[in-house]
């Protein structure tokens, strides 16, 4: 291993993304989230409200306000996600990279390090909206993502935590294809669910 120089976090990086920076498969949950949105679950609430508007006082329908108050909740989740799929700029970690993009961690970037007592952990660099500790995914304008970004195999860097100050070494960085869990409808969801059918009373007579 060569000797590797310490490298600080850079002070004029930014604390919150100019770009959204987000690998292949974050921008296609994001947009799978967006699609169901728009598509299933805002239109299975708006026929939920339109259905508790017809039965009579509306400030006394638990339905209704709960409705009302779910589509404005979609609808912010609606613009805050359009907003994101527009601003993305992908990267593909599996993109071939030549001279120092291969060898030093960037955006997309599996970094495998050890902190001073000799600990060792492997994380993923990917954007904000991608963040799973579950599988060592960290935002690249974390701490720990600021702290690592353009360090070599064999450097020394110096994460500054809430916690405190750590010295970490840089054992291997390498590109390869980071998996993203995708968008599932979650429970609860009202395109999801099975309300009882409206059945027409029998006519009297």
């Amino acid at each position: 291993m060569r000797k590797g120089l310490t490298r600080k976090p850079q002070r004029d990086e930014p604390a919150t993304p100019s770009k959204n920076y987000i690998t292949p498969g974050g921008l296609q949950r994001l947009k799978d989230e967006h699609r169901f949105l728009l598509t299933r679950e805002r239109p299975a609430v708006t026929e939920v409200v339109a259905w508790a508007a017809s039965n009579g006082d509306r400030s006394e329908n638990a339905d209704y306000q709960y409705g009302k108050r779910r589509l404005r909740q979609i609808d912010g989740r609606i613009r805050f996600l359009t907003k994101r799929i527009e601003a993305a700029e992908v990267v593909d970690p599996e993109t071939p990279r030549t001279g120092q993009a291969a060898t030093r961690a960037f955006f997309g970037a599996t970094v495998r390090y050890a902190n001073a007592a000799g600990t060792e952990r492997v994380v993923s660099i990917v954007g904000p909206d991608e963040v799973d500790l579950n599988r060592n995914h960290i935002s690249w304008i974390s701490p720990l993502g600021r702290a690592l970004m353009k360090s070599a195999s064999g450097d020394r860097v110096i994460l500054q935590a809430p916690g405190g100050t750590e010295y970490l070494t840089v054992l291997e960085v390498c590109y390869e294809r980071i998996s993203v869990e995708p968008f599932r409808e979650p429970l609860g969801a009202e395109a999801s669910a099975k309300r009882p059918c409206r059945a027409n009373r029998p006519s009297e007579g």
